[in-house]
């Protein structure tokens, strides 16, 4: 029995050192660490870009939004001024009649 023992102890510090990693390996990593990199910063990029885009949309909108808004307190201006001269032009008219019948 000690003898099985004595063999399973030498057996198990028998073991084979690991295989220390080689230029190509390493290389290889090197290359697959660069590459995550790269993409990781496209990433990055892109998302900045897309958040870019979303601002700027945001922007033209409340653009739109204002220049309409603009476009109807013009209109209704022009309404009311054009109101107010039919007025002057009307209140002219009768003053016209008027001097006209005084005479």
């Amino acid at each position: 029995m000690l003898g099985v023992v004595v063999a399973l102890a030498s057996l198990s510090g028998c073991t084979k050192p690991a295989e220390p990693i080689g230029p190509a390996q390493k290389a290889g990593a090197a290359i697959d660490n660069a590459g995550d990199k790269v993409a990781a910063q496209m990433q990055e990029n892109l998302q900045k870009a897309r958040d870019a885009g979303a601002k700027v949309q945001d922007a033209a909108r409340a653009t739109g939004d204002k220049i309409a808004e603009a476009t109807d307190d013009a209109s209704k201006g022009i309404d009311k001024a054009t109101e107010e001269v039919g007025k002057k032009v009307e209140k002219a008219g009768e003053n016209m009649q008027e001097s006209a019948r005084s005479k």
